[in-house]
């Protein structure tokens, strides 16, 4: 069974109080962490916490529960996302690659193609020139890959013919409230489109971060 973002979250909730409790080394739960957000399955997700218990001392099995407070890009100010000129209206790739990557702002109408090359398209960094934003991917003999935060809301509308548009953020994650709307269409033929949600590196440092914080403040008391 495919892991969501939410149950990758449960997990790394699990590995942050149990840091925090001094069940879990520093360098244990920095190997554990890292492994849950690369987990793909719930296979991958249990034995991490297999000899672990939930915050509150109940053993939370993976796929159950309610999802934690979201963390990282859950504080973004949307407000101060959206607005401003594009920086970038679209992408063209042939025999080579583009990327958008880091701060820019995407227009409210943005048109990729690919074809015999690839691109990236990140928005965890990007600000947004409008609440409503399309995205078109279309590669022909290529490939695409768009990376988007897990609280940003995300509808994935792709083809594939002979070839895949693969939707890894419809349904997953949650939207925070004010979020833009960012619809992916286009489509992949003889090529491949794939779209997931994933934090950044810096997010995951953060998040490291605070549970150095909670073990220390643990040991202090």
């Amino acid at each position: 069974m495919r892991a969501s973002d939410a149950e990758r979250e449960r997990v790394a909730e699990v590995l942050r109080e149990a840091v925090a409790e001094g069940r879990l080394q520093m360098e244990e739960f920095e190997q554990r962490l890292d492994a849950t957000y690369k987990a793909r399955t719930h296979g991958e997700l249990e034995p991490l916490v297999r000899d672990l218990p939930a915050p509150g001392g109940v053993v939370a099995p993976v796929g159950q529960g309610s999802s934690p407070a979201r963390t990282g890009s859950a504080g973004v100010d949307w407000a101060a996302c959206v607005g401003g000129p594009a920086t970038s209206t679209g992408a063209f790739a042939f025999w080579g690659g583009f990327r958008r990557k880091g701060t820019w702002t995407v227009a409210r109408r943005f048109t990729a193609f690919a074809m015999w090359g690839g691109g990236e398209i990140d928005l965890r960094e990007a600000r947004f020139e409008d609440r409503e934003i399309v995205v078109r991917c279309f590669t022909i003999m290529g490939g695409m890959q768009v990376t988007v935060p897990p609280e940003l809301d995300v509808e994935v509308r792709g083809i594939g013919i002979m070839g895949g548009f693969g939707d890894r953020a419809s349904g997953e994650g949650i939207p925070s409230p004010g979020s833009p709307r960012v619809r992916i269409t286009g489509f992949a033929l003889m090529g491949g489109v794939d779209v997931e949600r994933k934090r950044t590196k810096a997010e995951k440092e953060r998040e490291r971060e605070r549970a150095r914080q909670l073990k220390k403040g643990s040991g202090e008391d």
